[in-house]
């Protein structure tokens, strides 16, 4: 429930456009869902979705989950997902975004860290048992209370939010949305390690103006999103940025070309929300040449030092908007000129020149006495990568607090331009897609493996850093580390060599 007066939260917005076009075509799932989930893909009005967030928002706050506690979602790309986050801020909870690709050992210290009741997740995604992972992961982790899927063959004592959708149900006494509460919580490493990352809705609203106004992404929108849904920047750059534009979101599940072509030409998509070097990768094959429709492509650069060597962007259907992530700090997007060139960086106020010449939605970009890149501004919590008081200054004046976040990225100021140069990532951080590991985490588990045995990670266009292996034995390495609950990335970097073209 939202006041007239209040800021306005996802929820809300979502609310405005029902009441505004409740027949209007909202929601897509991928064309492929049934070989991603084993269930048939969705295609969902504003006023069908709405029927399916009010069950799933019933069955959350009967199930006894208290306002303000925390639910952890690993879900795929699929409509379930959207439906999920809308439904759990309307009864009040707290969503923590689970990577996709992570395994029993990173979900246990995520659950444990930030004290989740409940976990949602899918019975299979991509062929892997999540359900299983999912269960598991809760019998380690005291504070889950209740777990629940979408799909088939859910094990005993998960319970179907599938059934939940379509069972009957009377409306709750619904919970009193605070656009200033905590609506997400996402994962970083940084340099001091682990970190959970809580944003308010205003924080996430923030985020998705700075991509939509600087993108110039229209009103009405069919927006095509191939992004995970794991990160503060998948959220904003997608759920957000489609409820911004009261348009329709289809959604691609990463990653098959020819499936995300039918897409985009069988939708008449306006919009592409995607990696940029799988963009640009896309651009070179010729795709927008044959999806006359899209006129926007939105590329999301996980390693921003690539953005000023990256290739020109020479389509002259679809305008190219770099957003530059930093981690799960934040981020700050530009929109390439004709010439197809990356737009110089300036420091200081950061928003939507194209909008309001004074606005300064994506905040303030600032270069560190370190010679690092810090962000501040409504998307930016500071507090969250605030650094740990010691116990013995607990009692004593710390000074004042800091106002903003060192995203360790290496930058520096162009002596004839003024322009920031983004030159390096974080040290002792390798970023993986959108996965980030501390270097000596990949030295520590590789000497769990035994003698002779090596992870590293090496440098990679697309990804930033790809993972490889070398053990003695790399199946046996590969099988310890699938036991020790590690993710995919780790477990694959000790594949045999001769078995891959």
């Amino acid at each position: 429930m939202t006041t007239a007066n209040a800021s306005p939260t996802l929820d809300g917005l979502f609310r405005r456009i029902l009441a505004r076009q409740p027949g209007a075509l909202a929601l897509i799932d991928p064309a492929d869902k049934m070989r991603v989930t084993s269930t048939p893909p969705l295609r969902l009005t504003f006023a069908e979705a709405e029927q399916r967030i009010a069950a799933l928002t019933a069955h959350f706050i009967n199930s006894g989950l208290p306002a303000n506690s925390v639910i952890a979602v690993q879900l795929p790309n699929t409509v379930e997902f959207m439906l999920t986050v809308l439904a759990a801020h309307r009864a009040g909870l707290v969503v923590a975004l689970l990577p996709q690709l992570w395994r029993q050992a990173e979900l246990t210290i995520a659950l444990n860290r930030t004290g989740a009741r409940a976990i949602v997740t899918s019975s299979r995604i991509d062929g892997v048992s999540h359900a299983d992972l999912a269960m598991n992961a809760a019998a380690e982790a005291f504070s889950i209370r209740h777990v629940c899927g979408f799909g088939n063959d859910l094990p005993e004592g998960m319970a179907s939010l599938d059934a939940a959708m379509t069972a009957e149900f009377s409306e709750p006494l619904l919970v009193t949305q605070d656009a200033r509460r905590a609506a997400i919580i996402s994962f970083d490493v940084t340099a001091d390690g682990f970190r959970a990352v809580p944003r308010t809705h205003l924080n996430l609203i923030s985020g998705g103006l700075s991509v939509f106004l600087e993108s110039g992404l229209p009103q009405g929108a069919t927006i095509m999103s191939a992004l995970a849904p794991c990160s503060f920047a998948s959220v904003a750059s997608s759920l957000v940025t489609w409820l911004l534009s009261g348009g329709t979101l289809a959604l691609h599940h990463p990653f098959d070309s020819e499936v995300l072509e039918q897409q985009i030409n069988g939708l008449a998509c306006d919009v592409l929300v995607a990696p940029a070097p799988l963009a640009q990768r896309l651009a070179d094959a010729g795709m927008l040449a044959r999806t006359p429709t899209l006129h926007h492509v939105v590329g999301l650069w996980r390693a921003p030092e690539q953005v000023f060597t990256s290739a020109l962007w020479t389509s002259e259907q679809a305008v190219l908007t770099d957003i530059y992530l930093f981690g799960e700090a934040g981020l700050f997007g530009a929109r390439r000129g004709s010439d197809g060139l990356p737009v110089a960086i300036m420091p200081g106020s950061h928003g939507a020149p194209r909008a309001v010449a004074s606005s300064s939605i994506a905040g303030e970009i600032l270069i560190t006495p370190k010679g690092t890149l810090g962000l501040r501004g409504p998307m930016v919590p500071v507090l969250a990568y605030a650094a740990p008081v010691e116990p013995s200054q607990s009692l004593m004046s710390a000074g004042p607090a800091a106002d903003h976040v060192d995203t360790g990225f290496a930058a520096r100021l162009d002596r004839s331009t003024g322009a920031i140069c983004i030159t390096a990532p974080p040290s002792g951080i390798m970023a993986v897609g959108g996965y980030r590991f501390l270097a000596q985490d990949l030295s520590e588990w590789a000497r769990r493996l035994g003698q002779n045995t090596m992870l590293t990670a090496l440098p990679d266009r697309l990804s930033g850093y790809r993972l490889a292996g070398r053990a003695a034995n790399n199946t046996r390495a590969r099988d310890a580390l699938t036991e020790l609950g590690l993710n995919p990335l780790m477990v694959e970097a000790f594949r045999d060599r001769a078995s891959v073209d």
